[in-house]
Formats: structure tokens, C-alpha cells, sequence
């Protein structure tokens, strides 16, 4: 056996997809699901869902909660492959970070749906952007014209992050033509499209607080 599989080489050691653009970003194929009638989980909630079949992964949590899918991903593909369907990996890409950092975490969230749907996951990518600079290649792989998911959690903060926000969605919209937009969080009046909500655990929380739990 060739020395370099039995190593993990940021899973190039498992599958090298034909990327597109500069970057060679992993490409994913459109999702066409009916998410109006199932709930979604977060992938930390996942191993203690016993009623899988009816719900849907999503990954808007910390990304430290689940970084262990990208480092063991076959470990996991069981489990996720019991779920209605997966959203791609909501890797951070931050403002703040390197630009070389938010293009590595770009590409990992494509690896990760590319490989889910080669083992057969529905998955539904999840697109992400920082500022206007990363049009250049945050939209690459991206599938147009089926189902996306965003967040807006910790978008709304301040002005400017609300404009990147807004501004990002609308060139979303605008490069991928979706046919329905999973919406993870509150949703700012300047964002329209058909739009499917999903209510972000501190939401659930709150109002679990006031009902006395």
C-alpha cells in the first residue's frame, strides 16, 4: 500500500474532486427537497436523535463542535446517512480571519458535502461569505437553482455586519437563483425569496426560559 493513503492528508488521501475556479473548490450537485414538513437538529444533537429518518442536520453551531467531521469523516457517515438530509458544514469565515483561512474552510465545506453525497446523503449546501472580496470564489462549487441554507445568527450586531450580510445574501441570490432558502435565525426584512425559517437554539431557549423550564 502506497504510504501516503495510510496517512490523513486533509482526506486528499481518500477522494480529489475536480474543483472549480482558482481555488479548485469541490462542486456539489442541487438539492431538491420538500423542507417544509421535518425538523432540523444540530450535528451535536445528532448521536442522541433516535427518530432520524424525519429530521435534517444542520451545522450553525461553534465550529469546534464539529471540526471531528472533517478529521474522521467515515466514522460519522453511519449516523448521518440516517437523516432526511445534511447540511454542508458552516466552517467560520470571518472578517477578521486570513484570507487563506476563509478559502480553507470554503473548500472544506465542500469536501465534506461532495464526499456526504457521494455515499449517497442528500445534502444541502450551506453558503457563506465574509466581505464583498470573497464573491470571488465563495460561491464556487455552489449548485444553483435548488435548495440553500444561511444563518444570519451574529450577523445583525452592528451596521456593518448587516450590510455584509444583506449584501452577501442578495449577491447569493442573485448568482444561485434558489429555488428555497432554509433561514436559520431572524430574518432582516431586506431579505426576500422564498424563504423557509428555522428557529436558532437561542430562540428555543428563551422561550423554553419563559415557559418555566
Amino acid at each position: 500500500m502506497n504510504y501516503r493513503n495510510t496517512r490523513n492528508y486533509e482526506n486528499l488521501e481518500k477522494c480529489i474532486y475536480d474543483g472549480v475556479g482558482e481555488y479548485e473548490i469541490p462542486e456539489i450537485g442541487s438539492a431538491h427537497i420538500d423542507v417544509g414538513d421535518y425538523e432540523f437538529i444540530s450535528f451535536s444533537q445528532a448521536a442522541r436523535c433516535t427518530q432520524r429518518a424525519d429530521k435534517g442536520i444542520h451545522f450553525f453551531i461553534d465550529d469546534y463542535r464539529f471540526n471531528r467531521l472533517w478529521s474522521t469523516p467515515d466514522r460519522y457517515l453511519p449516523m448521518l446517512q440516517q437523516f432526511r438530509c445534511v447540511m454542508t458544514p458552516d466552517f467560520s469565515m470571518y472578517t477578521d480571519f486570513p484570507k487563506a483561512m476563509q478559502i480553507y474552510n470554503h473548500y472544506r465545506k465542500h469536501w465534506i458535502g461532495a464526499y456526504l453525497q457521494e455515499n449517497g446523503i442528500d445534502v444541502i449546501p450551506t453558503i457563506g461569505w465574509s466581505d464583498e472580496s470573497s464573491y470571488e470564489w465563495c460561491f464556487d462549487g455552489e449548485p444553483a437553482h435548488g435548495v440553500v441554507a444561511v444563518s444570519s445568527v451574529g450577523t445583525q450586531q452592528s451596521k456593518r455586519t448587516k450590510e455584509l450580510f444583506i449584501q452577501g445574501y442578495k449577491e447569493m441570490v442573485r448568482r444561485l437563483e434558489p429555488e428555497t432558502i432554509i433561514f436559520y435565525g431572524n430574518v432582516p426584512e431586506e431579505c426576500t425569496e422564498n424563504i423557509v425559517r428555522i428557529r436558532a437554539f437561542s430562540e428555543k431557549f428563551k422561550e423554553a426560559k419563559c415557559n418555566g423550564w
